[in-house]
């Protein structure tokens, strides 16, 4: 019988600019009994990796844009909470109902360009995502082998909307050690079947699966093991192969 455990790891500090993520995750694990292991798969939600790497923002100190000023005025919102939006985006998908819809400099279409304003202290800080975060996925992966020497994959996480579905799920906006996606065409279905287009954004379901133990509130549990997986392993892969390519984009 395959078992498959998600393991949320407590007790960790508040992050701050400079800390070793890796560390601090490999010694809660150790004090809550629940060790890393091989080929355990890690889920860090981006916040603490933005924050470890200082990519972090006061609004106080943002001088917004004629064109900042419009849009925050059009959408009542913070004209230097826009400023920094449009700073961390490629190009403008949809506004409207009070909703800006980004693509990030990283290529993922999400709200705000993903800047986040939760689980930060400070009313007027912000964090942005990480600036390349499959490199912070595999410091983090290279960090945690050399303190235990096992090999693990990392995946950091984020929490994004669905346009034709209702609710948040966690997704994965960075990688290393992990094929993000399974391709299983060419395989056989239970009636013997060959499946034809069947891909699986593992990463993607991994990242939801660990958002089960994860805490978006007051839990402060910002990181889970999966644990048991057997996951299409990687050295060169990237978290923005589960981004569609506009040209086949059916809901533009």
């Amino acid at each position: 019988m395959n078992v498959v455990q998600v393991i949320g790891i407590e007790g960790l500090p508040i992050i701050k600019t400079g800390d070793n993520l890796a560390k601090l995750v490999c010694d809660a694990a150790e004090r809550q009994g629940a060790p890393i292991q091989n080929g355990d798969i890690l889920v860090v939600t981006h916040v603490i990796v933005s924050r470890a790497e200082g990519r972090i923002v006061n609004l106080d100190e943002v001088l917004p844009s004629e064109f900042a000023k419009s849009i925050a005025k059009r959408y009542e919102k913070d004209p230097a909470l826009v400023e920094v939006v449009l700073r961390e985006s490629k190009s403008i998908r949809r506004m409207g109902d009070g909703k800006l819809i980004m693509e990030s400099k990283h290529g993922f279409v999400c709200a705000n360009a993903g800047v986040d304003k939760s689980n930060v202290p400070g009313e007027r800080i912000v964090t942005l995502l990480p600036d390349d975060p499959d490199a912070s996925a595999e410091k983090i992966r290279q960090e945690i082998k050399r303190l235990t020497g096992f090999d693990v994959a990392v995946i950091i996480s984020d929490t994004h909307g669905r346009p034709l579905r209702e609710g948040e799920i966690n997704v994965a906006i960075g990688v290393a050690g992990i094929m993000p996606i399974r391709d299983r065409r060419g395989e056989k279905d239970l009636f013997g079947y060959v499946l034809r287009v069947k891909q699986t954004a593992v990463a993607d379901e991994l990242s939801s699966a660990a958002e089960l133990v994860i805490g978006q509130a007051d839990e402060g549990v910002p990181v889970a093991i999966i644990r048991g997986y057997n996951y299409p392993k990687s050295e060169s892969a990237k978290a923005t192969e589960l981004v569609r390519q506009k040209e086949k984009d059916l809901f533009l």
